[in-house]
């Protein structure tokens, strides 16, 4: 209920900010370009989608599970979305879905020479389900603050950021990303997820972003290459490392 209702007041403040903030701008059409990223493999980014875009995007993880998430561009700056996990509905076990989840991106800030583009946003989608807990053993990111910026070379960027996923104990936790986009085709990803309380282990992801077409990419990463252990729910969980295929699929409507 604290998530719903901290989510649903960073939602008004936005909607009430954003007319007066920010004029509206003229939409360029045409354009055979591709998209400026929203994410790396867990990690947000800056990158928002257009006024009147939507992204379609499926998350094959673990075990057959699915998450299917749904994007829109429903002001200039601001995003919003849902996403809902159905474990075991690849293989021969009996689906199971899990309540759908809210995503919120607010971009504030395009940057500067020296200043990253920054935004701020709300992520409640986790995973590892726990049915007997019915809680997820690693959370979402929770309300998170987020700056991007080109560095060095071409193409090059770098993302980092804070993030609160639990509300309740009011941990502050920090991510860092990069990413490298060689000629509009193909982009490696690397982030470290997670940082700050030894308790909650961090999380090193990897994958790499295939463009098919300007609207339409395939990513394939490896979740949590330094897992090892256990997580503290009665099965008994094993941390390993995880392989993940997502589609994304950009439009207008």
């Amino acid at each position: 209920m604290k998530k719903l209702k901290l989510a649903a007041a960073l939602l008004g403040a936005i909607c009430v900010l954003s007319p007066a903030v920010f004029a509206a701008k003229e939409k360029i059409k045409g354009e055979n370009t591709v998209l400026p990223d929203t994410e790396l493999v867990d990690v947000p980014t800056a990158g928002i989608l257009d006024y009147y875009a939507f992204q379609v995007k499926t998350r094959a993880y673990y075990n057959g599970g699915v998450i299917t998430e749904l994007n829109f561009g429903v002001m200039e700056r601001l995003n919003l979305g849902a996403a809902m996990a159905v474990d075991d509905l690849i293989g021969t076990g009996s689906p199971e879905m899990r309540r759908p989840e809210i995503q919120v991106k607010f971009r504030f800030f395009d940057g500067g020479y020296y200043i990253p583009a920054a935004a701020i946003g709300y992520i409640g989608q986790g995973y590892y389900y726990d049915p007997g807990a019915k809680k997820y053993m690693e959370k979402g990111k929770g309300l998170y603050l987020v700056g991007s910026k080109e560095v060095g070379v071409a193409n090059f960027v770098l993302h980092g950021g804070f993030n609160v996923p639990d509300f309740d104990n009011r941990f502050v936790f920090a991510f860092l990303g990069a990413n490298y986009t060689l000629e509009d085709k193909l982009s490696f990803l690397l982030e470290c997820d997670n940082l700050f309380h030894k308790n909650n282990p961090y999380r090193l992801n990897t994958g790499i972003r295939f463009y098919i077409t300007p609207d339409f990419q395939l990513d394939m990463s490896v979740r949590e290459l330094n897992a090892g252990g256990h997580f503290s729910d009665a099965a008994r969980t094993a941390r390993k490392p995880e392989r993940v295929v997502q589609l994304r699929y950009n439009t207008n409507f």
